[in-house]
């Protein structure tokens, strides 16, 4: 075994295999760009080396790892993981590299070239076509409509379109293109049968250098938003022990044909409404997946230390037999995004961030901490959160009791909207699909976030009352509280959250105080707590949220909800702060991100819906259009700037003879 390995990754995965790295008495070395300075994994390494140019500069990790004497790198997942160059690399300055070799990386890394090598070794693949032998849209037409295009040399999604019509094609296959040149250096693209009714399910392959390649079962992963894995379990609920079986000899041909060594996951498609559930290999990802800890927590094992010792050199300490699948397990993916918007990164700082210990069937690898900050670099992942139990039910009741008991506060994420997934009845009897989330959306938003309850808008105000005797110093007389001699007077609160307003009155101080909800009759109501929590009780009932705030927001959080509460002046916008309406013309950015493309110029004059800007954060593109027909009468930004999310980013005229404008500004994926 290695006495020193460097983790050239950041966030939860950095984390995760150092516990193991320390579990194994190895002394570990992490890296990290200006931007995760104090960064838990940074923290939590043995030695750690700042990289001025970033995680993706191999050149730089390398000398790290030399300059600290360690004799290996792991690359995680992302960055540098299935980059053969990279791998090339370690190899030249005598490093190993805890992976595959560069030419597995290569054939796989490449989709056109791992199609016609699997398929060569007697796996199936999806029936398609391929630059640069093939023309798109006559291959397209060719195999009929839907079909999915996809660049040749990436994974994780992006990229990534359904194209549904020949009409379609040409748009798509420019944002693709585009896409796939800024993501991967390479703009080939491939295009293939869209499959009906589709699920998305991986083996998991494990091969040591002395010809062992074994599988360790599935994982089911259809549980998507914008081509991207939420909710992933194993094992599959769709598959038979007939189908596991043949889709595992599939994965083992795939691993074998390019001469695999470590962990790797073979993708497959498979269709849900045809008898015996074709499967067809889509793609190999030749690293550890994000997914990897329920494959872990149903077979025993650590993915992350089979990977180390066969990269030592040592085989595989198990044969294929001594696989044994035991009990199910859930993973839910915790993001900074708000799936209301679209599913957009949001990012800020953690003002809190509760979570289970972990034991008991459930484990949280989580990448931030109280006072990080998600931004616009980075994936938004913040956290997963896995259970495993002996069944299928008991795990999803387990994983939802989990995520009821996490709350992440300073930050908009997806806790709740997990929860209402999770819930769905077609999820809870194993009917999955990659379509699932878009078919089933307004539901699904609807039932992740209903009315604010009476006790948050309560624990808001007394907050906030108890804010102006803090801010009023010494002298009580200038406390805005409504005291008067005889009976206090009422101060009333215009509460801004979720885009809606609620009248609030206050009347005593938060120990003992009586609250007013809109024309609602005075209720009983006290404020207690400290270390980030709020005690409050309405009417006798006493609940505990999660609390923190931050200039005028309060933040509040509970049973996996949270809710960031502002005082609201007339004239705000009705939808969110500082967010434009179409009536004023101020177009803003729905995202953090980096301005990817200026499609307009000052002075051009645009319609309701024209394609203005794009902008590019965390593996998607967003088209911002034109809110009205008007002049283009601002325009404060350029390609490659980064910008906040709600920033202006132009301003748009509307033509005086045009009328009344309607509607409001407008984001379009692309």
């Amino acid at each position: 075994m290695f006495d020193t390995v460097l983790v050239a990754n950041r966030g939860e995965i950095a984390l995760r295999v150092i516990r193991t790295l320390r579990r194994l008495g190895v002394r570990s070395v992490a890296v990290y760009s200006d931007a995760d300075a104090g960064a838990p994994h940074v923290r939590a390494a043995d030695v750690a080396v700042r990289l001025a140019t970033g995680y993706l500069d191999g050149a730089a990790v390398v000398r790290a790892a030399t300059e600290t004497g360690a004799r290996a790198v792991h690359p995680g997942y992302g960055f540098l993981a299935e980059n053969a160059g990279f791998a090339e690399l370690c190899a030249a300055a005598g490093l190993v590299f805890v992976g595959p070799p560069a030419g597995a990386i290569e054939a796989m890394g490449d989709k056109i070239r791992a199609k016609e090598t699997v398929a060569a070794a007697g796996v199936p693949v999806v029936p398609g076509g391929a630059e640069p032998a093939d023309d798109l849209a006559e291959a397209a037409g060719r195999i009929g409509f839907p079909v999915l295009l996809k660049p040749a040399a990436g994974g994780g999604g992006k990229g990534m379109l359904v194209v549904r019509s020949a009409g379609e094609m040409a748009a798509a296959v420019e944002s693709a293109r585009r896409t796939a040149t800024a993501a991967f250096g390479d703009g080939t693209l491939l295009v293939e049968r869209f499959v009906p009714d589709p699920r998305h399910i991986e083996i998991q392959v494990m091969a040591d250098a002395h010809g062992n390649v074994i599988h360790l079962g599935e994982r089911e992963c259809s549980l998507q938003r914008r081509h991207q894995k939420i909710i992933e379990e194993a094992p599959s609920p769709l598959l038979d022990e007939e189908t596991r079986r043949r889709m595992g000899e599939d994965a083992v041909r795939a691993a074998r044909s390019v001469g695999y060594v470590g962990a790797g996951t073979v993708e497959f498609i498979v269709s849900g409404g045809q008898a015996g559930h074709p499967a067809y290999f889509i793609e190999m990802n030749t690293r550890l997946q994000v997914e990897h800890p329920v494959t872990e927590m149903v077979t025993g094992l650590d993915l992350v230390e089979l990977q180390l010792r066969v990269a030592a050199g040592e085989p595989l300490p198990i044969a294929q037999a001594d696989v044994r699948l035991r009990g199910h397990a859930v993973e839910a993916r915790v993001y900074a995004e708000d799936p209301a918007r679209g599913f957009l990164p949001t990012g800020g700082r953690v003002l809190a961030f509760g979570h289970p210990a972990g034991g008991d069937g459930v484990r949280v690898d989580a990448g931030v901490a109280a006072g990080g900050v998600v931004g616009s670099d980075y994936d938004p992942m913040i956290a997963k959160v896995v259970a495993w139990a002996p069944d299928r039910p008991a795990a999803l009741r387990r994983l939802d009791a989990a995520l009821r008991a996490t709350a992440v506060l300073g930050v908009t994420t997806n806790i709740a909207f997990l929860r209402a997934l999770l819930a769905d009845p077609d999820v809870a009897a194993g009917r999955l699909g990659t379509g699932l989330i878009d078919r089933r959306l307004d539901a699904l938003l609807a039932a992740a976030h209903g009315p604010v309850p009476d006790d948050v808008l309560a624990a808001a105000a007394l907050v906030m009352q108890d804010g102006l005797a803090a801010r009023a110093g010494d002298d009580p007389w200038d406390v805005p509280d409504g005291w008067r001699i005889g009976e206090p007077a009422w101060t009333t609160w215009l509460l801004a959250v979720r885009g809606e307003s609620a009248a609030v009155g206050v009347r005593g101080t938060a120990g003992r105080a009586e609250v007013a909800l809109g024309d609602g009759p005075p209720r009983a109501a006290a404020l207690a707590g400290g270390d980030g929590e709020a005690l409050v009780t309405l009417d006798g009932r006493t609940t505990r949220l999660y609390c923190a705030v931050t200039g005028e927001t309060v933040w509040l959080g509970r049973d996996g909800e949270a809710w960031a509460v502002t005082p609201h002046r007339p004239g705000d916008p009705g939808d969110r702060p500082g967010a434009g309406t179409a009536g004023d013309g101020v177009v803003r950015s729905p995202m953090p991100g980096t301005v990817l493309l200026v499609k307009v110029n000052p002075g051009d004059r645009v319609t309701t819906g024209q394609p203005l800007l794009v902008v590019e954060a965390m593996k998607m593109e967003h088209t911002v259009t034109a809110p009205v027909d008007g002049v283009v009468a601002e325009l404060p930004v350029r390609a490659g700037r980064p910008v906040e999310m709600d920033e202006p980013l132009a301003v748009v005229r509307a033509d005086a003879e045009a009328g009344e404008p309607a509607g409001s500004a407008g984001t379009e994926g692309s």
